[in-house]
């Protein structure tokens, strides 16, 4: 990456920089390969954040299939962890996870989990306390878009209508294949069977998406996942049991990841052998990359107090403007063979290709997944009837609270006292882009049309051609868009 001009003097954010055009030979956005190069399985530089409010494994199995890398959050217990990485590896990879409800499950009920919103359904089907689900016992599937118009007590089994197509694994030989079939019959959703049980349900913006992402998966082929651990108690066994369970990366995560602590943590799962990508942070310098790498992680983590949740520097005064950070370290971390994950701050397609220009090989996404149907936690409606889920900052006295519940009253009182960030926040679904894979096709195809800007083809040769200019914050303003009732 280089400045149009000299390279400022003062730290700078996203806002405070913009790319320039450059003379390029890309064609076509597919014409540019996303793969961040980082040694996880990842296809797409995305991953979703290790906050409780972010990543469950419902989200981290969506994000994997196309391509992106979700990280369980820390303050999981060890053994509900295992389970979560358990149930990402067990979800298809064709095809997309079925939410499957009994028929006296209530409308009420759905639309805790699903919105009102097309290309999206529930298939209803009997017996579904297993997972597995024979194929005869579906009694059809709901499209979402039916719980707008039902009353909140309906039973789903009073609403679904028999003959839902179903179409045989076997028989779906490519996604171009699955679209042609889908489309042909009018569905909105099939349902994909074989042997004689569900494995999944397509949809035909599924069987598209298909062919232009390609799933991020283990040696085994099945979809990859992360998870984060702390750096106190032993953190050797926990590792230990990640590793175990079939986790592909592993994040050794603390707010200030520049300290003895993390470098003694960090010494001793590197010394495990695991065979996985060691992510550690958070970090802002050359000098903590620097320790850190020679401490055993091949990947930092880059960011104190950009994130939407975060209240740090203005609690502390401690961070750096992140676009500086990453940037800084990013270069650190490429002259030792390491990479960087810049996490936090971004807010629009433009950050994430801004970070990936200031060398990052990955960007974290936080709050901005939050606001999907897949993230953890139940959908809610205000009092304007708009969809929101709740989501809290990690140093938050809400996490502060799940984090250390197993401790006395006096102790978890005395580490509340210091908490940070914000407990609770509404994050609104957008109704254009209800559900991850939305949000995942605009920030991609945003990157992938800053890279022909570029004439860059990956990621690599994005960071070397990118030419990054310093703007005003007027000059920020004009670059967007005028509100449609203008």
């Amino acid at each position: 990456m280089k400045f149009v001009s000299e390279q400022p003097a003062v730290d700078l954010t996203y806002s405070d920089v913009f790319l320039v055009p450059r003379r390029s030979e890309i064609t076509s956005r597919l014409e540019v390969d996303l793969t961040p190069r980082d040694g996880t399985p990842a296809t797409i530089p995305l991953v979703a954040s290790n906050m409780n409010s972010v990543t469950g494994p419902r989200l981290a199995a969506v994000l994997a299939r196309r391509g992106g890398l979700g990280i369980l959050p820390q303050d999981m217990p060890l053994q509900d962890l295992d389970a979560a990485i358990r149930d990402v590896k067990r979800q298809p990879v064709a095809w997309d996870t079925p939410l499957v409800l009994p028929p006296s499950a209530t409308v009420a009920e759905a639309l805790y989990l699903m919105p009102a919103t097309a290309g999206h359904g529930i298939v209803v089907a009997e017996g579904v306390a297993g997972s597995v689900v024979e194929a005869s016992a579906v009694r059809g599937i709901l499209p979402a878009t039916r719980l707008a118009t039902a009353l909140p007590d309906a039973q789903l089994g009073d609403l679904v209508h028999a003959g839902t197509p179903a179409l045989d694994a076997e028989d779906v030989t490519s996604g171009r294949a699955a679209f042609d079939v889908i489309t042909a019959t009018g569905a909105e959703l099939v349902t994909i069977q074989r042997h004689g049980h569900l494995i999944g349900t397509l949809s035909a913006r599924s069987a598209l998406r298909s062919t232009l992402y390609t799933p991020a998966v283990d040696a085994d082929g099945r979809l990859a996942v992360g998870a984060a651990i702390g750096i106190n108690g032993d953190v050797a066994a926990k590792a230990k049991a990640l590793a175990a369970a079939g986790v592909d990366v592993l994040v050794l995560d603390t707010a200030h990841g520049h300290q003895e602590g993390m470098l003694r943590a960090l010494t001793t799962v590197a010394a495990l052998n695991l065979g996985i990508p060691l992510v550690a942070g958070n970090i802002v310098t050359a000098d903590g990359a620097n320790d850190l790498v020679d401490a055993g992680a091949s990947i930092l983590k880059v960011g104190v107090g950009p994130g939407a949740m975060c209240t740090t520097r203005m609690m502390t005064a401690v961070g750096r403007p992140q676009f500086s950070a990453v940037l800084e370290t990013a270069q650190a971390a490429h002259e030792l063979g390491a990479h960087v994950w810049a996490d936090g701050g971004v807010r629009y397609p433009r950050d994430v290709a801004l970070a990936l220009a200031a060398g990052a090989a990955s960007v974290m996404i936080g709050s901005w997944f939050a606001g999907t149907i897949e993230a953890p936690g139940q959908l809610q409606t205000d009092a304007d009837g708009r969809i929101y889920k709740e989501s809290w900052g990690m140093a938050s006295t809400k996490a502060v609270q799940a984090r250390f519940g197993r401790l006395d009253a006096y102790e978890r009182a005395r580490k509340e006292l210091f908490a940070e960030g914000i407990s609770s926040s509404k994050i609104y679904l957008d109704p254009l882009r209800p559900g991850l894979e939305d949000l995942l096709d605009m920030i991609t195809s945003g990157v992938r049309s800053s890279f022909t800007y570029a004439g860059a083809a990956t990621v690599p040769e994005f960071h070397d051609r990118a030419l990054v200019g310093r703007q005003s914050a007027a000059g920020y303003e004009e670059g967007k868009a005028l509100p449609v009732s203008w």
